[in-house]
């Protein structure tokens, strides 16, 4: 067999700048109260063996072994082990990183049996290193990290996104989940500082240093979104689909689309559809 040599494409992506805080490995013996809290950073949990439940918000999922969850920052969450079966397993947290999912979800839970030799392979080795900290520990931790996010993502459906190192507030967070869900509405800045007791210069200036757009630009961010899927899967009119985008007019919604697409919904429309 000759030599086979591949080359590299020369655009090689950079590091992934997310910061690996700690990793922790516990099995229930009955000796832990579960409650609820949340973090500023995100966590990667991995089932190693056991059963039980976790609670997100005021939500109660199964878990099993070699589930994966992933909890994105300031979302309230604990576990729950089985007495007959009990929970072991290993957190990973990690700083500077928010996962994409589909809707408006802040967590996932993924089942890895058919992954979990390539996944938990990276959990526990970055737990061994932890554990006997030998000569740079650290710079192996953070590696094995960035593989884990990079086959993460490759493994499932999960985007992920690189959010400020700075913590985000848990104030923002809530707005966000809400406007994910809720942007059909009426919102006003008003209505959303209200929803968490902050003031609405103060609450604009802290979400837009967090997520890089203001709570308003945001919604209308979201409502875009919404309509170019509606654009592309129904054959509703256009007054329609602003009405169901949650814009107030049509001509709000031309004025906004052709700002933010460079082109009319109709012109979206068609190349869209041509494209298919």
């Amino acid at each position: 067999m000759g030599m086979l040599r591949y080359q590299m494409s020369g655009d090689t992506q950079k590091n992934i700048d997310v910061k690996l805080l700690y990793v922790t490995s516990s099995r229930y013996e009955g000796d832990w109260a579960s409650l609820k809290h949340s973090h500023y950073f995100t966590e990667l949990f991995y089932v190693k063996d056991g059963g039980g439940s976790f609670i997100v918000e005021d939500e109660t999922f199964p878990i099993v072994k070699h589930d994966l969850v992933i909890i994105n920052p300031n979302i309230m969450h604990t576990e729950v082990s089985l007495d007959t079966t009990p929970l072991e397993y290993v957190i990973l947290g990690v700083e500077g990183l928010s996962f994409s999912f589909s809707g408006s979800e802040e967590f996932k839970i993924i089942n890895c049996s058919n992954t979990n030799r390539d996944l938990m392979s990276y959990f526990t080795a970055m737990l061994s290193e932890m554990e006997n900290k030998d000569k740079n520990y650290e710079l192996v931790c953070q590696n094995l990290l960035e593989i884990l996010i990079v086959n993460l993502v490759r493994q499932t459906d999960c985007a992920f996104e690189i959010v400020s190192s700075q913590k985000t507030s848990k104030e923002c967070s809530i707005v966000k989940r809400y406007i994910d869900s809720n942007y059909k509405d009426d919102i006003s800045l008003d209505s959303l500082a209200d929803m968490v007791h902050l003031n609405k210069f103060y609450f604009a200036h802290a979400f837009t240093k967090f997520y890089g757009l203001s709570p308003m630009n945001y919604l209308i961010e979201k409502r875009i979104q919404a309509s170019k899927a509606l654009l592309q899967s129904t054959d509703h009119n256009i007054a329609d689909i602003a009405q169901l985008s949650g814009f107030s007019s049509q001509s709000y919604f031309a004025q906004s689309f052709k700002k933010n697409c460079g082109m009319t919904a109709q012109n979206y429309r068609k190349m869209v559809r041509k494209a298919q």
